[in-house]
């Protein structure tokens, strides 16, 4: 007999709260794995699907078991699986709400807050003893989105990481906007774990912080003179280029395109990550509509910028992930591996567990849903 499996469910579109009940225990088949999860995080996604889901990932199949991010144990693996074995602690990204895990009916399979998910090995990483389940799952889903909007060959392009890295700054600078978030937190160490310099904006309260991820120089997000700060900070040396950008944060993709094209010589792409944040009050009757009129203001104002300014913008929407070629894949196997065993690379941003067990998750949903700083919500089971 399988072990007896517990998931969250959505059981259809905007449905709050998440509704706990009984699961499949799934069973692996070519590269993959079955892991018993110990501690999952959230995304902001995971929340907006409850709020947005005839807008946000409308390919989704419901009922659906959200969450991407998960550390824990193998318990049980694929045929062909060799570089993984039962007792291997790891963390890994859960495909449930891949687009590739819909049309292969593993969506809910797939999905992380539950007690045991299937996991392709593609996107898993070993990770040390000393490294506890909770600090380890902050990273899969940002992890990889900030790495797609980096090494992508259709994005930004950069070098990938390696362990030891190359020589700080010797290929480049980047900007990289939203330095404390998740995806800029990870964004930053890859970034100056391949050899290249970042710029980055936060609040002040975060500078140290996102220093310590490799940051060369923090500004303030909120600054009146942030625009030229960061044009003559990123045109600092004549015979370092400036590479491009990744995006995160509200007005982040327009500051973006400007500075670049200010810069001679740099070039002029910019992988938007994140263009607005969601405000806490948007669950509100007034809330929701409005916030929908903001995007759809923010993305007009984003497409007559790039006319203006001649810089090109494309959204990171990871659209291959669940495919073994993609740089992300490396990322996760070939670099991050040594690199969390070395302690060359910190998980970030820092962990905040909200609670214990499945009961528990609406409640650390609703934690994220009102905003973090410098921090990510996590939930152990």
């Amino acid at each position: 007999m399988p072990p007896s499996n517990t998931a969250a469910w959505l059981p259809a579109k905007n449905t709050y709260p998440v509704k706990i009940g009984p699961a499949a225990y799934p069973s692996p088949g070519p590269g993959q794995i079955v892991v018993r999860n110990w501690a999952v995080a959230i995304n902001p996604v995971d929340w907006c699907l409850q709020l947005f889901s005839g807008f946000v990932l409308t390919f989704l199949v419901y009922p659906m078991v959200p969450g991407g991010d998960l550390a824990g144990d193998v318990v049980e693996v694929g045929a062909d699986v060799t570089d993984f074995a039962v007792g291997d602690r790891i963390l890994a990204l859960g495909l449930g709400m891949d687009r590739a895990a819909v049309e292969g009916k593993t969506s809910a399979a797939e999905g992380a807050f539950q007690k045991y998910t299937l996991v392709r090995t593609l996107l898993a990483t070993h990770i040390p003893e000393w490294m506890l389940y909770q600090d380890a799952c902050v990273l899969p889903l940002t992890l990889a989105t900030a790495a797609y909007g980096l090494f992508h060959a259709e994005f930004l392009a950069l070098d990938l990481p390696t362990v030891p890295p190359p020589p700080p700054g010797s290929k480049g600078r980047v900007l990289i906007t939203g330095g404390s978030t998740s995806v800029g937190c990870n964004a930053i160490q890859l970034v100056v774990q391949a050899g290249y310099t970042v710029v980055s904006t936060s609040s002040p309260k975060n500078f140290d912080y996102v220093k310590s991820l490799g940051a060369t120089a923090v500004f303030d997000y909120r600054s009146k003179t942030l625009q030229a700060d960061l044009v003559a900070a990123l045109s600092k040396d004549n015979d370092t280029k400036c590479l491009g950008a990744l995006a995160i944060g509200d007005n982040a993709v327009k500051l973006s395109m400007k500075v670049l094209s200010r810069i001679p010589g740099s070039r002029h792409f910019v992988s938007m990550a994140g263009s607005v944040m969601v405000p806490a009050n948007v669950s509100t009757t007034l809330g929701r509509p409005r916030f929908m009129g903001f995007t759809v203001w923010q993305g007009v104002r984003m497409n007559m910028t790039g006319r203006s300014t001649g810089v090109e913008v494309k959204f990171v929407d990871t659209k291959d992930l669940a495919q073994p070629g993609n740089a992300v894949r490396k990322v996760f196997r070939e670099f991050l591996p040594q690199a969390l065993a070395q302690r060359q690379y910190m998980t970030a941003p820092r962990t905040r567990v909200v609670g214990h067990g499945l009961d528990s998750l609406q409640e650390a949903m609703d934690v994220r849903k009102k905003g973090v700083s410098a921090e990510k919500i996590v939930l152990t089971l």
